[in-house]
């Protein structure tokens, strides 16, 4: 099954979400999914009870769940981060492609990954 998105407040982006749109991928930010001003933890549960990878900016907070949730045998979708500002919109769009043609849903179960390994 293919890698299905949920984009946090750090990285939304219309241009980005657009991109991904027409190019078929299923995503969803969390203005649409009314998660607007929640804390990190609250953003990834959401993303794992929609079967969804959460995509952000926030490396630190996020790597730092990921460690926490291994460790305490909680599991939760894929993570993807990037730093902000680093990528362009196409850029971001290209890689993120490329992950999910390569990857599965289930493949990307409990992993982080991040975007500069799919340039």
């Amino acid at each position: 099954m293919k890698i299905c998105l949920y984009v946090d407040e750090d990285a939304m982006d219309e241009d980005l979400i657009y991109a991904l749109r027409i190019r078929g991928v299923d995503i969803m930010t969390a203005l649409e999914a009314d998660m607007i001003e929640r804390n990190d933890q609250e953003h990834l549960d959401y993303a794992t009870a929609q079967g969804r990878a959460l995509y952000s900016f926030n490396v630190s907070d996020y790597y730092r769940l990921h460690t926490e949730y291994l460790s305490q045998g909680k599991s939760h979708a894929e993570i993807i981060l990037t730093r902000q500002q680093h990528y362009s919109v196409g850029e971001q769009m290209r890689c993120l492609l490329k992950l999910i043609a390569t990857k599965s849903r289930e493949e990307m179960k409990n992993q982080l990954e991040f975007l500069s390994a799919w340039r």
